[in-house]
């Protein structure tokens, strides 16, 4: 069964692992959880990131001998509900770690929160509201 401690894994193809690195890590305050950049013939480097002891993570991939070109659209979204308004110091950051501030497709988004793109084109929300499951 799927309920509240089932581990869950989000992986998407990068372009440029260490960029990703800069924003989710330096940028939005994501641990490293694990890494593999080994050249290993058929194998994919890795980035695993997200907080230490959730029950969620991001796995960035790259594979240099077959690269996959990131194709996200403007409704893939990674929202992180805060809680509180968005503080001007983490945007700040996450635009110095290499992301862009955009405006949301979704005006909603706009009205609660702030939409970062990621290196790879990916949005991030941050949401000033909370999440009531």
């Amino acid at each position: 069964m799927i309920n509240s401690t089932t581990r869950v894994r989000i992986a998407r193809p990068s372009r440029d692992l260490a960029a990703a690195e800069r924003f989710y890590v330096n940028g939005l305050g994501l641990d490293i959880l694990w890494r593999t950049t080994e050249r290993v013939s058929g194998e994919h480097d890795l980035l695993m990131v997200g907080p230490p002891g959730g029950a969620w993570h991001f796995e960035l991939t790259h594979d240099p001998e077959r690269p996959l070109e990131p194709t996200p659209t403007v409704d893939d979204l990674f929202v992180v509900y805060l809680g509180a308004p968005v503080d001007d110091a983490l945007v700040d950051r996450l635009v110095a770690a290499g992301g862009t501030r955009v405006a949301a497709h979704n005006p909603y988004w706009d009205e609660h929160g702030v939409t970062v793109a990621d290196p790879d084109g990916y949005l991030l929300v941050l949401c000033s509201r909370t999440w009531g499951a």
